[in-house]
């Protein structure tokens, strides 16, 4: 498996369009565009920073993963993506290596993405996100 670079850093919001103010407006860091992703219950908002990406995620539905993760946790920090050269290969090495899978196979992401997720039991309580492009 081949870690290529921090893909992006996934924040849970109440209100996407609020929290777009912040980074475009006041930060300065231009907003690439956003995008519903259907299957994941979730809108995305990105802002390149560097090699890497905020992904501003929004539940678009009460029982998604976001609004569980927001009502549990509240607003911020959900999960942080790696990008892999493939993430196939790099499911397979991390099963074999008896890292607890959220997703053995990967499914579609925002931007056309391939992703899959890691268990945080398995990853000292961060949920960490594979993404391929």
């Amino acid at each position: 498996m081949k870690i290529l670079k921090v893909d992006h850093i996934g924040i849970a919001v109440n209100n996407i369009e609020e929290v777009k103010k912040l980074y475009s407006e006041i930060l300065g860091i231009p907003h690439l565009g956003s995008e519903t992703v259907a299957e994941q219950k979730v809108t995305t908002a990105f802002f390149p920073v560097g090699e890497s990406e905020i992904e501003l995620l929004e539940s678009t539905a009460p029982d998604g993963p976001i609004a569980k993760f927001i009502e549990s946790r509240g607003q911020g920090i959900q999960h942080i993506a790696l990008r892999v050269d493939n993430i196939e290969e790099a499911l397979e090495e991390l099963k074999a290596k008896g890292v607890r899978l959220i997703d053995e196979k990967p499914r579609k992401g925002a931007g056309g993405a391939k992703i899959a997720f890691l268990h945080p039991k398995s990853t000292f309580g961060v949920l960490v996100e594979l993404s391929q492009r």
